[in-house]
């Protein structure tokens, strides 16, 4: 019918016109916060004085705020990430490639060795005393230990100085059962500096058992039981030969005189009687100490002649330990820079 026609088109129309309404809506609402955006954003920066904005390294910290600003950035994530079970590149030779099955087996640590007396053993490829054929051949490698040109036979129940090598520098025999110095036991050692035989029962020394060592500066002989003291060479700075048993007859006559080199000059604990004058200007320090010296000379340590002699090396002279009272012999220390040490009254 015509009504029903007629109501048909209005449902149309009203349908029409609503999508019609629903579509421009959307854009007019966008459009509406876009506009209401840029306000939002100029509220912000209201109070913020942009005239006086200028950063420099005086205002620097009062215009930004440092003190939270590990926390306000957490750079944590920003970290490389390492992956620990990443593989080198695999070899391109097969044979080279590990056998990963395989475990390897921790080396044992030997505990450490200790020196002790040293036995006739075999000579190692390397030793030290010269060539390994010319070290077979010596006692003194077999015996002792050799290192460069040093030669160490403590300990060692050496009952004699064992042949040394030629090119031996220095040589320690100490705590042994030595007994005797034979002239022979040193000869040729042209470039022997020092000999430490330190408490051995050494109770003689031949005469020229030292004295055509020309290199030789150090002589130890303390814990012997020396009655005699053998000459010396001219080389020697140092002389020790304390705890010995040698009276002032075991010493030669002005037996130190013509030793221009000796510095150390130490006989304590012996049985001397007198102080073995006269001493090379060259004497720096003289023990004497717990013998049995009782009186001495004027020109024991000075000139008695020149008041203007000055020995200003000698500044250690122990005297103590011995029956004399130094103070009865004023006029010998007055060439000294300081008084010997003992007993003045």
């Amino acid at each position: 019918t015509l009504a029903g026609c007629r109501m048909r088109i209005l449902a149309w129309l009203g349908i029409a016109s609503l999508c019609l309404g629903t579509a421009w809506a959307v854009p007019a609402k966008e459009e509406r916060r876009k506009a209401e955006k840029p306000k939002a954003d100029l509220a912000l920066y209201e109070n913020l004085d942009l005239d006086n904005y200028d950063l420099t390294l005086d205002n620097y910290g009062d215009i930004l705020d440092l003190s939270n600003y590990e926390e306000l950035y957490d750079y944590g994530d920003l970290a490389p990430k390492i992956e620990v079970g990443t593989l080198a590149p695999r070899p391109k030779d097969p044979t080279a490639l590990p056998n990963v099955g395989a475990t390897t087996e921790t080396p044992k640590l030997q505990p450490p060795t200790i020196a002790g007396p040293v036995h006739p053993a075999p000579i190692p490829a390397q030793g030290e005393c010269g060539s390994p054929g010319a070290a077979q051949s010596l006692p003194s490698c077999l015996l002792c230990l050799c290192i460069g040109t040093s030669v160490y036979c403590d300990d060692a129940d050496l009952e004699h100085i064992p042949p040394l090598p030629p090119e031996t520098t220095y040589l320690y025999a100490r705590f042994n059962r030595i007994g005797t110095i034979r002239a022979s036991d040193f000869t040729g050692l042209k470039k022997l500096k020092r000999i430490d035989l330190t408490s051995n029962f050494i109770s003689w020394a031949d005469v020229d058992a030292f004295r055509l060592l020309p290199s030789l500066q150090e002589l130890i002989l303390p814990e012997n039981r020396l009655t005699v003291l053998p000459e010396l060479p001219r080389s020697i700075v140092r002389l020790d030969a304390r705890l010995n048993r040698i009276p002032s007859t075991g010493l030669r006559p002005e037996a130190f005189r013509d030793l221009k080199q000796l510095q150390f000059l130490h006989l304590s604990d012996n049985q001397l009687d007198y102080i073995p004058a006269p001493l090379p200007e060259s004497l720096r320090s003289l023990h004497l100490q717990n013998n049995n010296i009782q009186t001495m000379h004027e020109d024991t340590f000075c000139d008695s002649q020149d008041h203007s002699q000055i020995r200003r090396v000698l500044e250690d002279i122990r005297l103590d330990g011995n029956p004399i009272n130094l103070s009865l012999f004023p006029n010998a220390y007055f060439c000294l820079p300081r008084l010997p040490t003992g007993r003045f009254f």
